[in-house]
């Protein structure tokens, strides 16, 4: 085996070894996890959310055993064929053993391993984008058709996988038409290909349309409510965070793309870049939806800076860029990850507190990041239900019901009474069981309000049974509320309030 390949296997290994140390195990998973992972019980060719492959996925983790491992198996893993991927294209574009090891360091020690530790569409969004290139780099050199019908699987995949990737070709289809290699719209094959994403996809439009076009609803809810407060100045600074360590080898990389006589073939690259940024930010796009676009121009700039650096003293400058990924990797490992106790960042805060890490959307300091609190209180909401499960099922059918998606996918994932709770919330909304007459109903509430007097009218007996108790949990206070003997079929309420949600993503 070769020296190089040999390299490359090793970079995988500290990946995946590094996906699977960064959580501390008090940690439960995310609330997006249990979403995707519940879609797995409900496969359908889309999704209010998402479309349709984290399904698929979620549906072969379940057939592995619905563990954990498995869980952070396929994040890591399309992180691991990212660095591949990107490994096999500086290759291409001629670059050498250093060219390959500095890119990989920049994929390794980056904002990539935040992306790979959770179960989300993000980690197969980046290796989809990064392929895309990959077979567009190498239809350019090779002008072989094969390459053009591979990118219309890799696109078509990658609308089923998640949207964003529609932004790719906002951005590429008219920096192409700015250069020479407009002549690929002269050949019948990229239309072929074309036609080849579209038969891909098609299933998940037909999807679309019997639902009423939710993705429509949901984009225009999430621009409504989360977008509308993006900061453009913020989103171009988090562009250069994300891969903090190699910063420097993407700006060589743009530089080799205007003046580097070897990638006067790919210069369309460049305007790529500066007409997708320009589209994610007048879109006012949350950052990481950039994510995607940069490994391969970490590519680039490690093929130029290998090139620049051959000869003379500049060769001593090698492992300054190579120690720069790792060094400046060692500060954000402690503060970037959950992989620290709950207690253990309440005691010791004053680094969080500096870089702001404490601070909520609601603008206060709480105990931990955000992003960490939101990994807590699931299975002790879970273990709660249960109890009040198992009482009440020994009298009849019991419903429950939760206010977010995060609280009833979490219940389904660690219950032990084989619950199938469900919500008004996200896809939930699709999978009630309304064959079924209810006789009891545990109701999950972010916050107690008036739910006794309101719920408890339908009901014969009514108690606030329990709460999340967490004290570092973004879920604690969450309300187990228990209704039981129904005096009506509350099933007539259910699908009135489910009728009227689907309206609503028709206007």
């Amino acid at each position: 085996m070769k020296k190089s390949s040999l390299i490359l296997i090793l970079f995988i290994i500290v990946k995946f070894i590094l996906q699977y140390t960064l959580v501390s195990p008090e940690y439960d998973l995310q609330r997006d996890e249990y979403l995707h992972l519940d879609q797995g019980n409900h496969i359908a060719w889309g999704y209010i959310s998402v479309p349709p492959v984290s399904s698929w996925i979620s549906w072969l983790i379940k057939v592995l055993g619905d563990s954990v491992f498995w869980i952070r198996f396929f994040p890591a893993l399309f992180g691991a064929l990212t660095i591949v991927v990107v490994w096999k294209a500086v290759e291409e574009l001629k670059g050498g053993l250093f060219a390959c090891i500095l890119a990989a360091l920049g994929l390794l020690f980056s904002s990539l391993l935040r992306l790979n530790m959770l179960y989300q569409p993000n980690s197969l969004d980046v290796l989809l984008w990064t392929s895309f290139f990959y077979i567009l780099i190498k239809y350019i050199n090779t002008e072989k058709v094969s390459w053009l019908y591979w990118g219309g699987v890799i696109f078509g995949i990658g609308i089923l996988n998640k949207y964003n990737i529609v932004f790719l070709a906002l951005g590429f289809l008219p920096a192409l038409l700015l250069t020479k290699q407009r002549r690929i719209f002269a050949n019948p094959h990229t239309y072929g290909a074309a036609l080849l994403a579209l038969v891909i996809i098609f299933p998940n439009l037909i999807w679309q349309y019997h639902n009423g076009f939710p993705v429509i609803h949901h984009m225009k809810e999430l621009s409504e409510i989360q977008l509308v407060n993006v900061n453009r100045f913020d989103f171009l600074k988090s562009q250069l965070l994300f891969f903090i360590g190699v910063t420097f080898v993407i700006l060589f990389g743009f530089y080799a793309l205007l003046f580097f006589k070897s990638f006067e073939k790919i210069r369309f690259f460049f305007w790529g870049y500066i007409i997708t940024i320009s589209v994610f930010m007048f879109f006012r796009a949350k950052d990481y939806y950039a994510i995607g676009i940069y490994p391969i121009y970490i590519g680039f700039g490690a093929v130029y800076l290998e090139n620049i650096l051959n000869s003379g003293w500049k060769r001593f400058l090698k492992p300054v860029c190579i120690l720069h990924p790792i060094l400046l990797f060692v500060p954000i490992y402690n503060l970037a990850f959950p992989n620290k106790t709950p207690e253990s960042i309440a005691e010791n805060p004053e680094a969080y507190k500096k870089y702001g890490l404490l601070r909520w959307e609601d603008g206060k300091d709480h105990s931990l990041p955000q992003d960490f609190a939101d990994m807590l209180g699931w299975k002790e909401l879970a273990q709660k239900v249960d109890q009040q499960y198992t009482r009440l099922s020994k009298s009849g059918n019991t419903l429950v019901l939760c206010d977010n998606y995060g609280q009833a996918g979490a219940i389904n994932f660690y219950s032990k009474q084989g619950i199938k709770a469900v919500s008004f919330n996200a896809d939930y909304v699709n999978w009630f069981d309304l064959s079924k007459k209810y006789k009891n109903l545990i109701r999950i509430k972010d916050s107690a309000e008036d739910e006794l007097e309101k719920t408890g009218a339908f009901f014969n007996h009514s108690v606030m049974a329990d709460s999340v108790t967490n004290p570092y949990a973004r879920e604690k206070g969450t309300v187990i509320f228990s209704f039981e003997d129904a005096k009506i079929d509350i099933r007539k309420r259910l699908k009135d309030e489910i009728i009227e949600i689907k309206d609503r993503w028709k206007k």
